[in-house]
């Protein structure tokens, strides 16, 4: 039987939940737009970026990147407050992995 020790040691190490952050595609969003927030926001290299907006376009979503929630909720927030500032409606889903 564990201990309450041990019980509050397993807490404090379990890794923290991963969330993927997606873009997702739309009609008006430009091309070099989603290559600039990806490069910045995500830290990607121009051609990951266009890697990953090759599947926005064709797959209807791109995988920009896996984070704890924290992390993938700002950088969803600042894709879509960024894209609203610039006139597009881009948007981004989290999903759990």
């Amino acid at each position: 039987m564990a201990t309450q020790l041990e019980d509050q040691t397993n807490i404090l190490t379990d890794e923290p939940k991963q969330f993927a952050v997606f873009m997702l595609n739309d009609d008006y969003t430009t091309w070099d737009f989603c290559i600039r927030i990806i490069s910045t926001v995500f830290q990607k290299s121009v051609q990951e970026a266009d890697a990953i907006t090759r599947n926005i376009d064709t797959k209807g979503r791109g995988l920009c990147g896996i984070y704890i929630y924290e992390i993938a909720e700002t950088k969803a927030f600042i894709v879509k407050e960024q894209a609203r500032k610039e006139g597009f409606p881009m948007r981004c889903s989290i999903e759990e992995q």
